[in-house]
């Protein structure tokens, strides 16, 4: 059998064309064959004539096959591939389809971008794949139970001292609160938990890990043996009883998956090179010059410079495709 004998069709198409043919042979009415259809009379009589000069392949769309008249034009898709290999190779599609954007002012669905970056073989970045865990299902209600957890990141990518984040975030609605400190122990975990409470008040329960700052691995003593305690409490733990604030150790990392994955985000976002970290550099510069720390200073201050340089350069670059973009339809017009 030759391929121009053989005509596709979706099940909804096939069961239409069945309907139609008893409404043509007048085994039922045009009426019932549009309820079962799920169409309107006048919308049946117009299957049923194409039918009947066509054949079985009237029932078929007559668009079929042919491109969407709502595809994005095939230039956008070349000046968007060359873009995300000029500025943004180290981007996943999410961050860089909202980079192009508020840059180039190209507007471009991440998952379009993604597909078209794997049409290409352009590599970007991707998520690892994950074992299955089991889910746990989210609190009900605000302050129910509080994530926590400390992130050691070089987040200066070596231009400054090494940093801890501490973050914080709601299990139910994910509201998210964080700070830079110096280190991760008691002052700065009972630091930022005090600006939680102060902006979202005390919570039921906190979830963290078995840092010694949230667990302390001594042994108990006779006193905390006679209150009932099975472990030693650290600095952090006897506050939260003080509070009523349940303690809730987790065994790994992937237990408290949701405050893990708000670190990757940050870490991915707030270390590639826009104003904003331009913008922070020179506040940073200017900290480190109030301090005498002027050799420093001189760096940041360098550093930030080279951004904003390349961020000029990158947005003349998009005005520059743009206009190239508006003469040539100008001249279509014409």
């Amino acid at each position: 059998m030759d391929g121009e004998d053989l005509l596709r069709m979706k099940p909804r198409e096939i069961k239409r064309l069945h309907l139609i043919r008893q409404a043509l042979e007048q085994r039922i009415s045009q009426k019932q064959a549009a309820e079962v259809a799920g169409l309107s009379p006048r919308q049946m009589r117009r299957l049923m004539k194409r039918v009947e000069a066509e054949g079985d392949r009237g029932i078929v769309h007559r668009r079929r096959g042919q491109p969407s008249n709502r595809r994005i034009a095939d230039q956008t898709k070349q000046q968007v591939l060359a873009l995300f290999e000029k500025h943004y190779p180290d981007y996943g599609p999410t961050l860089a389809s909202e980079k192009l954007h508020e840059r180039h002012r190209i507007a471009i669905h991440p998952e379009t971008l993604r597909l078209w970056l794997r049409q290409a073989r352009l590599p970007y970045k991707q998520r690892k794949a994950r074992p299955h865990r089991q889910w746990r299902q989210r609190r009900s209600c605000f302050g129910e139970m509080v994530q926590l957890d400390g992130s050691h990141h070089d987040w200066l990518e070596g231009r400054g001292p090494q940093l801890v984040l501490m973050g914080y975030i709601d299990d139910a609605t994910s509201t998210v609160e964080a700070r830079f400190y110096d280190h991760e122990g008691t002052v700065p975990a009972l630091d930022s938990f005090r600006r939680w409470v102060e902006r979202y008040g005390i919570p039921c329960s906190v979830y963290l890990d078995k840092h010694t700052t949230y667990r302390s691995p001594q042994a108990p003593t006779v006193e905390e043996q006679l209150q009932g305690h099975e472990q030693s409490q650290s600095q952090f733990q006897r506050a939260m009883s003080e509070l009523g604030v349940e303690v809730i150790h987790a065994h790994s990392p992937a237990a408290k998956g949701r405050i893990e994955r708000l670190f990757q985000t940050l870490q991915d976002r707030l270390g590639k090179e826009h104003p904003d970290v331009a913008t922070t550099l020179n506040d940073y510069a200017s900290l480190l010059k109030n301090t005498n720390r002027k050799s420093e200073a001189k760096e940041m201050t360098v550093r930030a410079n080279r951004i904003l340089a390349k961020n000029q350069a990158t947005r003349r670059d998009s005005q520059s495709v743009h206009v190239q973009t508006l003469m040539k339809l100008g001249q279509r017009s014409r």
